[in-house]
């Protein structure tokens, strides 16, 4: 079977062709992130605007690499939540668009979830359960996956996300936007004991997370340096390795807490700070330890793109998940399967069907 996967949930336009949910034959992904840059963070009109503009060409683009033409497509699979809601609807429109005039179906995807997903295309010996670590810009997340449409959270953040927490930190020492890559590259090799931040592990059993007090630490240590007319370079290089030793140290604790109350041997971790390096090396080293089998995706899978939409995509459909033009998005993901467990108790209790949507 094969899939169009459609990704267009924050800044990045992507088309990607799979087959039989694991075979990615195409992954184009453009982003308009420079546009956005002179303002610090991803304006969401610029952003729909720039799907708008550029749809096409990368849907063309990705039938071209796969070799393929719109005839061939099987199945369409598109981002419906969480993301921007502007841009989540030009992706919904070209999807069911595309499903009409092919007459094939179509499979709205979470894409947090899919961040998840994606770990079975990177390991072809990965098996449910696993648990799913999701690191982003706007999530930070602890997820059992039992299946591809069965899964628990475990722990989220209350404030911050992990994403977020770089980009403030980053703005804060006068970095660049992105923040996270930044950080990473400026803390890199750098003595992250000078400075010291406190780990926020809420309380001993909590897995949800909190990095905004640990933002605002960071604020009041390089005001404290600024005061002393000491804001160096190799300062702020070792603020930064010393901010990102602790959001990683609490990332790596409690994804080990996670695994062993839930008695789980495999992670998968997802999202845009899935690429920062030293999170990998502490989470290597846990898992080492914890005989946990870790998958990491590859730098082209951890941004946002549409062949972890189109794989998640298939597994629904074999699952027998189909949708209509009266797919709807949703921008927040926590408030969203929320909702939609408490619908599904319901038609249990009142036994009708219940089905993931």
């Amino acid at each position: 079977m094969i899939t169009l996967g459609i990704e267009t949930s924050c800044d990045e336009t992507s088309f990607a062709v799979v087959r039989d949910g694991r075979e990615v034959l195409s992954n184009v992904v453009y982003s308009s992130l420079d546009e956005h840059r002179r303002f610090g963070g991803v304006v969401p009109e610029i952003a729909s605007r720039a799907h708008l503009e550029t749809g096409l060409s990368v849907l063309d683009a990705s039938l071209k690499k796969a070799g393929l033409g719109l005839e061939d497509i099987d199945l369409v699979a598109v981002t419906r939540g969480p993301g921007l809601m502007g841009s989540l609807l030009v992706g919904l429109a070209a999807a069911k668009a595309l499903s009409w005039a092919l007459g094939r179906p179509l499979v709205g995807v979470d894409h947090v979830i899919a961040h998840l997903y994606v770990g079975l295309i990177e390991d072809g010996d990965l098996r449910f359960p696993f648990l799913g670590l999701v690191v982003s810009g706007g999530h930070t997340l602890l997820v059992r996956m039992d299946g591809a449409s069965n899964f628990k959270i475990l722990g989220s953040t209350i404030d911050d996300a992990a994403g977020e927490a770089f980009d403030k930190v980053a703005k804060i020492l006068g970095l660049g936007y992105p923040g996270g890559p930044e950080i990473d590259r400026l803390g890199r090799g750098q003595d992250a004991g000078r400075f010291y931040f406190t780990r926020p592990f809420l309380s001993k059993h909590s897995l949800d997370f909190s990095f905004s007090g640990l933002k605002t630490a960071v604020y009041l240590a390089v005001e404290k340096l600024k005061k002393a007319g000491r804001v160096s370079p190799s300062a702020k290089r070792q603020v930064a390795a010393a901010f990102q030793e602790s959001v990683c140290e609490v990332l790596v604790k409690k994804s080990v807490d996670a695994a062993r109350r839930e008695g789980l041997k495999s992670l998968v971790v997802g999202g845009g700070v899935a690429a920062n390096s030293r999170l990998r090396l502490l989470l290597a080293a846990a898992a080492r330890r914890e005989g946990i089998r870790l998958v990491f995706p590859s730098a082209a899978l951890c941004q946002d793109n549409a062949a972890m939409i189109a794989a998640l995509g298939a597994a629904l459909h074999r699952e027998g998940s189909r949708d209509s033009a009266a797919l709807e998005a949703y921008p927040d993901f926590l408030r969203h399967h929320r909702l939609e467990h408490k619908t599904m108790a319901y038609r249990r209790s009142s036994k009708q069907p219940a089905r993931f949507h």
